[in-house]
């Protein structure tokens, strides 16, 4: 678990990055590249202050893969809709040119008057696919990363990022989108009126069987549980059941796995789909139910998905909204 918490981020030179890619794609080298990259081992926190103490139920939360985030304010005024406090967010940039250099996570956080904390999942090696590089005004990336976020409108005490297991998947030469990192998750201890829970924003492996999105999943539990015995945990996000899998939710056993560890799990209509075509992800194979919440100690109401269309049927993301009701603890 990583606990270290900065304000912004130490950022690899251009020189530096572009000598990553000539290194040798192994397991072993990743695992150490990645153990020396300060900017892969550590938490930023920021956003505006906050004179809420304490999240009143009930409460609405929001998880969103937003594919990388082209349309921060965009996607800020869809989650002001919701009305949710508490926010887990997916696939967001950080100074890459496909996304302008921006930063679309404090850009949402400052529309939403919120605190955040980001974590890196990957250091980009690349202005990415095909499609990306089309929105790219420059040849390079200022910062070059790509990770998790979480946000409420009260405090996020104990910050932290769990790096999932993984086998370096997105560090080889026949990869367009060459990465060092591995999955992650970003999360935080945050006050209700009952006392204090866990939340979590996690991103589990798109390209890999069922069995190893079950192990990173068990693992961040594991990890967790040691942080804060006995609290309520919510966790959300992409957890991409299914996904390179033949498409089929049902199929991944980290849900029986998780109900055997006290979770409930909870991604609104079981036959309705999360993902979507979009501006970058324009004809996908299938449509597919990637995104969920597990809980445990926590009474849910009610669980839905948000379409990700605007007003004018322009897609944000290739995903849409997950969003629940948080009524109070369980007993």
């Amino acid at each position: 678990m990583i606990r270290y918490t900065v304000s912004a981020f130490t950022v690899p030179s251009q020189e530096e990055r572009k000598s990553f890619v000539s290194l040798e794609k192994t397991p072993a080298v990743h695992a150490e590249k990645l153990a020396s990259l300060v900017c892969l081992n550590t938490v930023r926190i920021g956003g505006t202050g906050t004179t809420t103490e304490a999240l009143f139920f009930p409460f609405t939360v929001a998880a969103w893969n937003l594919e990388r985030c082209l349309f921060p304010e965009e996607s800020a005024a869809k989650l002001r809709e919701t009305g949710a406090p508490l926010v887990l967010l997916s696939e967001m940039d950080l100074g890459m040119a496909r996304t302008e250099q921006r930063d679309p996570t404090a850009i949402i956080a400052g529309e939403l008057g919120m605190k955040h904390a980001y974590g890196v999942e990957f250091l980009e090696l690349s202005l990415g696919s095909e499609i990306e590089r089309s929105y790219c005004r420059d040849d390079f990336n200022e910062k070059g990363f790509h990770g998790n976020a979480l946000m409420a409108s009260v405090a996020l005490k104990d910050a932290f990022m769990i790096r999932l297991p993984g086998e370096a998947v997105w560090f080889n030469d026949s990869n367009e989108q060459p990465r060092i990192g591995d999955r992650c998750a970003v999360g935080a201890i945050v006050e209700t009126e009952a006392g204090p829970m866990v939340a979590v924003s996690v991103h589990l492996e798109s390209v890999a069987t069922a069995a190893y999105r079950e192990r990173q999943l068990a693992a961040l539990i594991d990890e967790v549980e040691a942080l804060a015995p006995g609290l309520p945990i919510l966790i959300g996000g992409d957890l991409n059941t299914g996904n390179h899998t033949g498409g089929d939710y049902a199929t991944d056993t980290l849900f029986a796995m998780a109900e055997g560890r006290g979770f409930e799990c909870h991604g609104g209509p079981l036959d309705q789909t999360s993902t979507r075509p979009s501006l970058i992800t324009r004809f996908p194979d299938r449509a597919m139910k990637l995104d969920w919440f597990i809980t445990r100690g926590l009474k849910i109401g009610e669980s839905h998905l948000v379409s990700s269309l605007n007003e004018e049927g322009k897609p944000l993301s290739d995903h849409d909204m997950v969003v629940c009701t948080i009524e109070g603890f369980s007993a």
